[in-house]
């Protein structure tokens, strides 16, 4: 686990629903915990969450925080993990789509991995903007105005991105690095 950065008095939202990526949520939240960060579980409703590895069923996970009573402004960076059918599911729900804006609104950090971007089209944050996801979602992204490459980690300014789940690794390592960055900003590089 990758622990050099210290998040000490950062405050760190992982925005997830049923359906997420059980790797992609349970890993970046290990490491900004390793790394000193409060960390809150935000998620469509509060309560039990039903995690996947892949398309099987896997463990659950509270969610401390419903996103409908919470804004970008309580925290200093976002995370957004995979899976299929939680980021349709989040990008289909306003308060989830407001909450996302907020962080770009505000130039904080956001992580993504995997599917998550799809929540990042809705939001229409992408415009000019480079990054990596799943490879199905190029031409999402593309029409987004953003533009796709298949890197296991991107980052464009406080945007960072990563394909799949091989890439937990560096995802882990980038969002820590840039989270504990003073001050964190969304903007371009």
């Amino acid at each position: 686990m990758v622990t050099e950065q210290k998040l000490d008095g950062k405050h760190v939202a992982f925005l997830f629903t049923d359906g997420v990526e059980q790797t992609e949520l349970i890993a970046p939240l290990a490491a900004a915990r390793a790394a000193g960060a409060d960390t809150a579980l935000v998620s469509l409703e509060q309560g039990p969450v039903q995690m996947f590895n892949h398309l099987d069923k896997a463990e659950t996970i509270d969610a401390a925080l419903a996103v409908k009573d919470t804004e970008a402004a309580s925290f200093d960076a976002l995370v957004l993990p995979g899976g299929v059918a939680n980021p349709d599911a989040l990008r289909r729900d306003p308060d989830a789509v407001r909450f996302i804006g907020g962080f770009f609104e505000d130039n904080k950090p956001v992580g993504a991995i995997c599917h998550a971007p799809w929540t990042l089209v809705e939001a229409d944050v992408l415009h000019g903007r480079t990054l990596t996801s799943w490879p199905s979602l190029k031409t999402d992204i593309e029409n987004a105005g953003g533009h796709w490459v298949d890197e296991n980690v991107h980052v464009d300014g406080g945007l960072i991105s990563s394909r799949k789940p091989d890439d937990l690794p560096a995802f882990c390592s980038t969002i820590l690095e840039s989270f504990a960055q003073e001050p964190a900003h969304v903007g371009h590089a």
